[in-house]
């Protein structure tokens, strides 16, 4: 079965999120959607926001996955995250007054755009996973 998994660890700043063995996972980088399998050639990305999928042997799991950094080696994962969300995590309220915040700053042309770009897929991805619940 080590050959079918690899190891994988995610840790937000409040806690290791998720630690186990995994067949499969997908998540967004600066460079597109990765989908990584065991023995994935070893790199370093750099993560975007978007939906983080697991699949274990207990089954698919899904989480909002909004920044940090992913080393990928050949048996293990390690994802350090500056915010990751189980979908029973996220308030849908909060993640919508963000939205509208952002696409304010994005309109008015006076922010700084890069955050409230960031600020706005943010919230689309919290507001996205919450629906799939």
């Amino acid at each position: 079965m080590a050959e079918k998994t690899m190891y994988v660890k995610i840790i937000a700043p409040d806690r290791v999120f998720y630690e186990g063995q995994v067949s499969f996972m997908e998540f967004n980088t600066t460079e597109g959607i990765m989908g990584i399998y065991p023995k994935h050639i070893p790199m370093t990305v750099v993560i975007a926001p978007g939906v983080l999928k697991i699949v274990a042997e207990d089954g698919e799991k899904i989480a909002a996955l909004h920044s940090g950094f992913a080393e990928i080696l050949g048996d293990s994962i390690t994802i350090l995250a500056e915010s990751v969300e189980w979908p029973d995590e996220i308030d849908v309220r909060r993640a919508e007054e963000a939205k509208a915040r952002a696409e304010r700053r994005i309109k008015d042309d006076t922010q700084d755009m890069n955050r409230a770009e960031l600020a706005l897929k943010r919230s689309l991805v919290r507001m996205q996973l919450s629906k799939r619940v």
